[in-house]
């Protein structure tokens, strides 16, 4: 699903830690967090992201449909991308924000991404004003050949938000990570407006 651009992907990215999923949850997938969801916020084009226990802030590249129908990925390694297709951060449905994870051999915007835990926030700034405050419910790592399209787009009946990277072993033959790492979280408040 996303791509990364050389075949110089090094060093790899922290290993998704097994923090005791529920049965249901794929594998190497965190447990759900308990932090109550909040009314959402009309429509609005991101233009940051900052993860403050990963000491992460990027402004935010769009993103569209490349070839194959696939999600683009962010041209600017140290930067994060909205999927312009899908929701706006904080509206109903899943928002989605992708970043590379390494480039060149060099740590990119997403290195550390697996290392969100349940609990933790997202801050997502917005053109109107506001900024959107996600709650991490869950970490999952997927085979990047059994993506769970539906579950990471899927409609919601809430404000929801993905963020996704690659992850697991880089293969120097095939130039690309053999998993892809998802965070699920959820709208719990905003500021601003």
């Amino acid at each position: 699903m996303l791509a990364l651009g050389t075949a110089r992907q090094q060093p790899a990215p922290p290993p998704a830690a097994d923090k005791g999923a529920p049965p249901a949850a794929a594998p190497h997938s965190s447990a759900p967090s308990t932090e109550p969801r909040t009314t959402a916020l009309p429509p609005s084009r991101p233009v940051s992201i900052t993860i403050p226990s990963l000491e992460v802030t990027s402004d935010l590249e769009q993103l569209g449909l490349g070839k194959n129908r696939a999600m683009e990925t962010p041209k600017d390694p140290a930067k994060a991308g909205w999927y312009r297709p899908g929701s706006t951060p904080g509206a109903i449905g899943p928002s989605v924000i992708a970043g590379h994870v390494t480039w060149d051999g060099v740590p990119a915007v997403f290195f550390k991404l697996t290392e969100l835990d349940p609990g933790d926030r997202i801050d997502v700034r917005r053109a109107d004003g506001t900024t959107a405050v996600f709650t991490v419910d869950r970490t999952a790592t997927y085979p990047k050949d059994d993506f769970p399209t539906v579950e990471v787009y899927r409609n919601l009946d809430h404000a929801g938000l993905r963020l996704i990277t690659c992850g697991g072993d880089f293969s120097e033959k095939d130039s690309r990570y053999a998993d892809n790492v998802v965070v699920y979280a959820s709208l719990t408040g905003h500021r601003g407006r």
